[in-house]
């Protein structure tokens, strides 16, 4: 079977299943949790995924890199994953859960890149262009790229605002080799 089809799967009935108890952000935290100790220590998913291993001390890792004390929905969760020996796809039943999530409830990402850091007046300030255009909400993640040069990069969803000096830099150099190669 296709492991995009049981990821989905699995998160459309975690979330389901969490909405009946208005508990869907609670494991949302939880799955974000858990997707960040799994991009944090890559031991964690070769533990998880070794046969050997018994599911009661793979169930009380992923407990723990959900954020230790998780809700009845996260744990009934994992037990299921478990006893079905699904384990190999559970990064992409996260994923496939946080998108849902977002998409239910409106929630856009996007990511400025900047070669200084940025005050959080400016961070807010985009933050409510966005939401007063997409009329939802924002995670905005900001890092710093010093090979930017300066100006910025956002990004959100499959838009691309590149407005680096790098770039503009890049742009110039070869619009001036293009009309040099005219010359010669």
């Amino acid at each position: 079977m296709y492991i995009g089809t049981i990821s989905v799967r699995y998160a459309k009935a975690l979330y389901e299943y969490a909405s009946l108890s208005n508990a869907e952000e609670k494991v949302y935290n939880e799955m974000l949790s858990l997707k960040e100790s799994f991009s944090n220590v890559p031991e964690l998913s070769r533990t998880i995924n070794n046969p050997v291993l018994p599911s009661s001390v793979k169930s009380s890792l992923l407990l723990e890199a959900a954020g230790g004390d998780v809700s009845n929905e996260m744990k009934r969760f994992i037990s299921l994953v478990l006893e079905q020996r699904r384990e190999s796809v559970l990064i992409f039943m996260i994923n496939s859960y946080c998108d849902i999530y977002r998409k239910k409830k409106n929630i856009s990402i996007g990511k400025l890149i900047t070669a200084h850091s940025v005050s959080e007046e400016v961070l807010e300030r985009i933050r409510k262009i966005v939401v007063n255009t997409t009329k939802g909400e924002l995670e905005l993640v900001n890092s710093i790229d010093s090979s930017i040069e300066g100006g910025f990069i956002f990004e959100i969803g499959t838009y691309r605002l590149d407005a680096s000096v790098a770039t503009q830099l890049r742009r110039i150099k070869s619009q001036f080799v293009e009309k040099n190669r005219r010359i010669v």
